[in-house]
């Protein structure tokens, strides 16, 4: 096997190093400048309470839990 620092390959191992590392640096690049922001609106719930609905609540709570008419 031959010393690769005295018969001059070194030049091409260095040249393929900083050949990826500047295709991974255009990657990069190229991501952050194409990729595009969404803007997300601001989701605003309804807190508050209508009367439908806490009437509503009462009907269940008065009603509790209902069986079967029939015993088998």
């Amino acid at each position: 096997m031959e010393n690769p620092f005295e018969s001059g390959h070194i030049k091409n191992y260095l040249l393929l190093y900083a050949s990826v590392v500047v295709i991974m640096v255009l990657f990069f690049i190229a991501t952050t400048l194409f990729h595009d922001k969404e803007i997300l609106e601001q989701k605003i719930f309804n807190t508050t309470i209508t009367k439908e609905h806490s009437k509503k609540t009462e009907e269940k709570k008065d009603f509790g839990i209902k069986l079967i008419e029939k015993p088998y």
